[in-house]
């Protein structure tokens, strides 16, 4: 069976983004670059929310400037991906094979051969798959800031245990905390 993990970027006091819905308050670093290779390589397929999927979509495929590390780029971009909503009808992005589906389709996903399956950011998703059972590592990347408001990461996962696994710092001042949770 194929393992499903999370990957959030939060401040120090719980928030994915800030109280305007930015993400600019993100500090990751030069070493995130090849950390975030070593992540894309370790699965095959994306897990997307439907706001997360509408940025990341237009992130991706537009024009990243020259300075950007194309390995990200060009596995964001051909890496297969699943895209849950209950409202959009259509979803496209650039070469890269796409599909809308559902979390019960997701845990027959899970079922099937392959690689790991990642979800990004999509606190929400994240939150109605944690209640599902089907996340088997959160990896929460916590950055160096106090927001003092914004979303709160997980607001409607409920009581969810988890056990720290790994802990791995970064030169930027972020911890990376890897947890498994408890069922």
């Amino acid at each position: 069976m194929r393992k499903m993990f999370s990957f959030m970027a939060v401040s120090a006091d719980g928030y994915h983004a800030d109280p305007d819905g930015g993400l600019g308050w993100q500090t990751f670093g030069p070493e995130f670059a090849d950390y975030s290779v070593e992540q894309l390589d370790e699965v095959d397929t994306l897990v997307l929310g439907r706001t997360t999927y509408t940025g990341m979509a237009a992130y991706w495929t537009g024009d990243l400037g020259a300075d950007f590390d194309r390995r990200i780029a060009d596995r964001m971009n051909s890496l297969a991906k699943l895209v849950v909503s209950d409202t959009l009808t259509t979803v496209a992005w650039a070469d890269s094979p796409i599909t809308l589906t559902s979390i019960d389709e997701l845990a027959r996903v899970k079922h099937a051969p392959g690689k790991d399956l990642a979800v990004l950011g999509s606190s929400t998703l994240t939150g109605a798959l944690l209640r599902a059972n089907l996340v088997d590592e959160v990896r929460l990347m916590v950055n160096p800031i106090i927001l003092g408001g914004g979303s709160r990461l997980f607001a409607e996962a409920g009581t969810v245990p988890l056990e720290l696994i790994r802990v791995r710092p970064f030169q930027s001042g972020n911890v990376l905390l890897y947890y498994r949770p408890r069922i």
